[in-house]
């Protein structure tokens, strides 16, 4: 043995103990939906997935440990990145994508736990933000691909357009408390669309007097 630490919830690949973990976070996600992250604790995650409380402390330590798991699994979740041939066609696409992965109640409970546990936990903060920059990173193409064709200038900031599409979804899933409908995923990327076009995420831009 080599004597490092292992990081919480690591565990080897494959046999007992790949098993147990599998359980332990389906039972996670399942509590999270029953009673969103102020009902989540490791007694009823223990309970639900029959392992035993002690492993969970042993592993997971806390509910933030817990959520950093699950974190770790959604990060490596293939999202598929719409590729219409239009660049405005791709951000819509892609906009609805993320309105009916959200209106799934599972997918919802995820986000709200997660985000209530970045509010507690910087390794919950820092968990969360990775998985969003490299889900942004990964969209991106979308922008790559207009500027390819000729849709929008060299130097356009794919990050900062597709977080445009993504952040009205996210303000009416977490602050305004509201349904992630087909209507404001239309909104959100027909605004990114227009700001794009009209320079906002290129290098240099302006908007000039009042």
């Amino acid at each position: 043995m080599d004597g490092k630490p292992r990081a919480t919830g690591a565990v080897r690949p494959g046999g007992r103990t790949a098993r147990t973990r599998a359980a332990v976070l389906a039972a996670a996600r399942d509590e999270l939906e029953a009673g969103g992250y102020a009902g989540l604790t490791l007694e009823k995650v223990a309970e639900r997935s029959g392992v035993h409380l002690a492993t969970l402390y042993r592993r997971w330590r806390t509910v933030e440990g817990l959520v950093v798991d699950l974190l770790g699994e959604l990060g490596k979740t293939e999202i598929p990145i719409p590729d219409t041939g239009s660049f405005r066609d791709d951000l819509r696409a892609l906009a609805l994508e993320i309105a009916a992965l959200y209106r799934q109640p599972r997918a919802r409970a995820l986000v709200e736990g997660v985000v209530a546990a970045a509010v507690r936990s910087p390794e919950a903060s820092t968990a969360w933000a990775t998985v969003i920059a490299e889900r942004n990173r990964l969209a991106s193409r979308i922008v790559d691909r207009a500027v390819g064709r000729g849709e929008l200038p060299p130097g356009a900031d794919g990050i900062a357009i597709i977080s445009a599409v993504g952040a009205p979804l996210y303000y009416r899933l977490l602050v305004a408390r509201g349904p992630v409908d087909d209507e404001v995923a239309e909104r959100a990327a027909a605004a990114a669309h227009a700001a794009a076009l009209g320079g906002v995420f290129t290098p240099g831009y302006s908007p000039g007097p009042p």
